[in-house]
């Protein structure tokens, strides 16, 4: 928070004044992410936009348990992951506030929000699936005859974006994110900056996708040299996850899938895979870059095929019968 904020009484402050201080926090002492800062700033507009008007210009000391209540009433037809995000930013701004001010009472202490998610499954896909978008993509570039063009260097990137997702169960927004000095061509070698500025390595190990990510820096290393981001666009700006997202959707219906797949749907399959092989779920957390176990546990689940073949020849009911002769 800034001096002449600290100086100032909460309750005289107006609510774009707290606003502007709690984000100068989250940006400047927190070191949040500007996707971060981003999403607090818009759930914090949507609030002031909703709560009662005291004058020309609002008042922090309008905000009270009711105005709250009257809030979350307004917002409680989102779904309930999105209604959480929304509680949980006015609650880091009232925390922080609390914190900067011995005056100040949080109304979130005389309030009980408890929002229950529904407990869904992640799509995945089978392996099956993912070879029909491979094949697809590495059909569509064989029959390009125009190396030279860049609908065929296009295709070599979406090639190697979908290749790495797949490999290493990277977010899109880190493929997006990898510049130039994180990918290491003769190892295999991949640096992460994940959520909350957490840096992994993850690698790739298949020397088909290390081939084709090395065919695609060749033909962009002009391009990726300038604007030292890894992935780019035909004029050399870092790829969007929203192209990324648009490039896998058409490719999926060109499979002739009709399964709702996305760049993350390659991460719970990345994951899922691994489980089926019975890969160290520990291992899995640390590749997928989770805080705690507890989240990457959501993977757990196997499918139909892998619980039938578990059920028949693992279960002990199989060793007796009580048939009789």
């Amino acid at each position: 928070m800034n001096v002449e904020i600290l100086n100032e009484n909460s309750n005289e402050m107006s609510i774009n004044e707290v606003i502007n201080g709690f984000i100068f926090h989250c940006q400047f002492e927190k070191n949040l992410s500007p996707k971060t800062l981003k999403a607090y700033n818009a759930d914090l507009m949507q609030f002031v936009s909703n709560v009662i008007d005291c004058g020309e210009e609002q008042k922090f000391n309008c905000i009270h348990k009711e105005t709250l209540k009257a809030y979350l009433q307004t917002i409680s037809h989102f779904k309930p992951k999105t209604i959480k995000r929304k509680v949980a930013t006015l609650k880091a701004m009232f925390n922080y506030l609390e914190y900067e001010d011995d005056n100040y009472i949080n109304p979130f202490r005389k309030i009980k929000v408890r929002l229950k998610e529904p407990s869904l499954l992640p799509s995945v896909m089978s392996l099956e699936e993912v070879k029909k978008i491979l094949f697809v993509m590495y059909k569509e570039l064989e029959m390009n005859p125009s190396k030279d063009k860049y609908t065929y260097k296009a295709q070599v990137r979406n090639i190697a974006i979908v290749e790495i997702l797949f490999s290493t169960g990277l977010r899109v927004s880190e493929v997006c994110n990898l510049k130039l000095e994180d990918v290491n061509l003769k190892t295999g070698v991949i640096k992460v900056l994940g959520k909350g500025n957490k840096e992994r390595i993850i690698q790739i190990c298949q020397l088909e996708v290390l081939k084709i990510i090395r065919i695609y820096y060749r033909f962009h290393k002009d391009l990726i040299n300038t604007k030292y981001s890894f992935f780019v666009n035909r004029l050399g700006f870092q790829l969007s996850t929203q192209s990324v997202r648009l490039m896998i959707k058409s490719y999926v219906k060109k499979a002739g899938l009709t399964k709702h797949i996305t760049p993350h749907t390659f991460r719970h399959t990345f994951a899922t895979l691994l489980l089926e092989e019975d890969v160290d779920i520990k291992y899995i957390q640390n590749m997928l870059g989770h805080s705690s176990i507890a989240i990457t546990q959501i993977y757990t689940h196997v499918n139909i095929s892998k619980q039938n073949k578990i059920l028949t020849t693992k279960h002990p009911r199989r060793k007796f019968s009580t048939c009789s002769e």
